[in-house]
């Protein structure tokens, strides 16, 4: 299937000028969505984590503090190698990516799955960590890749899918801990949020120019006025300054989320319901 980018309409968004093009998979919102739809699949190996810590605590009587060591190898991972990954994108195209992505994310809760030692847990984490990182970077570059006029919108979308993919997964994994056990859970989980990555990222696929709008120029905003390289992004500031806030945040969250589950098992109220209204 072809497309050819129209003139612009008064009012509208300016295109650029160009040939016929192939138009990309399901167009550019479809490509948005994708990546949504990965997040939401690998939401759960960060925040379902702190679930599947009081059992693997009781079945082998691991100190909890050696078990956690497993989330934070996890993060690391996850985190630390998001450049690197990004220049594979850049490289490679993020159909490659992804689906090397999907692949470790499920081989990483198989091998927690099949896991007696805490090494094997801190290998099936680091594993799943690598995958995780390579989903994440992947489907937030290529939002903005594919929306340089609405960056900040797809942006947002693409990281509101992480969210809310954990919140989609919260019930399904504590009802099938309870009904069949984390190792269970980590299987069935790990296969299943795996395939339906590793499907969607033959879908897939980097914008070519001719298939982008132009990004509007505003004065107000200093990201519009010029492109910087990395080189000069990490001598500025400001950028550090973000960085530090991330990471200040970001790790107060995720001490939180990790150790949820045990917390509220420790003071009696992991068992109560919960309601959202009443």
């Amino acid at each position: 299937m072809t497309a050819r980018t129209a003139a612009p309409v008064p009012g509208g968004t300016p295109y650029a000028a160009s040939a016929t093009v192939a138009a990309p998979p399901f167009g550019r919102w479809g490509q948005l969505v994708i990546g949504v739809i990965c997040m939401v699949m690998i939401a759960n190996l960060q925040y379902g984590w702190t679930f599947f810590v009081p059992d693997i605590q009781k079945k082998f009587g691991f100190d909890r503090a050696a078990i956690q060591w497993a989330f934070t190898l996890f993060v690391l991972f996850e985190t630390w190698l998001v450049p690197v990954e990004g220049w594979f994108v850049d490289k490679y195209g993020p159909r490659v990516v992804v689906l090397f992505g999907g692949v470790l994310c499920a081989i990483g809760w198989v091998i927690n799955s099949y896991a007696t030692t805490l090494n094997m847990f801190y290998l099936g984490q680091v594993i799943a960590g690598i995958g995780a990182g390579a989903v994440y970077g992947t489907c937030v570059g290529s939002a903005l890749k594919w929306f340089p006029d609405k960056r900040g919108l797809a942006a947002g979308i693409t990281a509101a899918g992480f969210g809310a993919g954990s919140a989609l997964t919260v019930a399904p994994i504590q009802w099938m801990i309870a009904d069949h056990g984390f190792q269970a859970a980590f299987f069935n989980f790990g296969i299943g949020q795996g395939i339906i990555v590793v499907i969607l990222a033959l879908f897939l696929t980097s914008p070519k120019k001719e298939q982008l709008p132009q990004a509007t120029t505003n004065a107000n905003i200093t990201q519009t006025r010029r492109n910087y390289t990395p080189g000069e992004v990490a001598r500025q500031p400001i950028f550090w300054l973000m960085y530090f806030m991330f990471v200040i945040v970001g790790a107060g969250g995720l001490m939180i989320t990790a150790n949820l589950k045990p917390i509220a098992a420790d003071i009696g109220v992991d068992k109560v319901p919960v309601t959202i209204m009443g």
